[in-house]
């Protein structure tokens, strides 16, 4: 299996190197990275659940997809690829905001992302890839918000943190 690279960038999302990911969680450096959320007609939100075979966080719920973009790729691109290899679909996506966050795990890897979140809409079911995702559904923000409240070790912290900051862009277009 090749071995995943990460580009690093700078506070202004300046690319000034690449490294390969696990180096870069163990290190704390800050790479570029996405989040996608899709939504259907009805307003609901997929998330997924991790696979239980995941390096960290397996099991714990997240937003419909999020990975790291390659080296030459966009970001729209890299969560197109990223939503078909985890999720099985395709879909438009269109980038809304992007911030900064950190986040350790228990393991000794901390995500430190610069994380451009996406946004697409999709009605039908997803083709999971049990080696990414063991389940999936629908939920409203408000449901996830709530349940997020009362259960905050069922998501991951990257979700929780990142979840927070979207909710709030949410109800600012609103």
């Amino acid at each position: 299996m090749n071995e995943e690279v990460v580009i690093l960038v700078n506070e202004k999302d300046e690319p000034i190197g690449t490294m390969e990911k696990i180096e870069a969680h163990e290190k704390a450096l800050l790479h570029r990275a996405f989040s996608v959320f899709v939504f259907n007609d009805k307003g609901e939100t997929m998330i997924q659940q991790r696979a239980l075979s995941k390096y960290h966080s397996p099991g714990l719920w997240t937003n419909t997809c999020c990975s790291h973009q390659r080296t030459g790729e966009t970001n729209i691109q890299a969560g197109k690829r990223r939503l078909m290899e985890e999720m099985g679909f395709e879909t438009e996506l269109k980038e809304v905001f992007s911030f900064i966050y950190k986040a350790a795990f228990d393991n000794g890897l901390t995500e430190h992302e610069f994380d451009h979140v996406m946004v697409g809409q999709f009605n039908d079911l997803p083709d999971i890839n049990p080696d990414e995702v063991a389940d999936w559904k629908w939920m409203t923000l408000e449901d996830i918000r709530e349940d997020m409240n009362f259960h905050p070790e069922n998501y991951t912290a990257w979700f929780r943190i990142i979840f927070d900051k979207f909710y709030k862009y949410i109800h600012k277009q609103s």
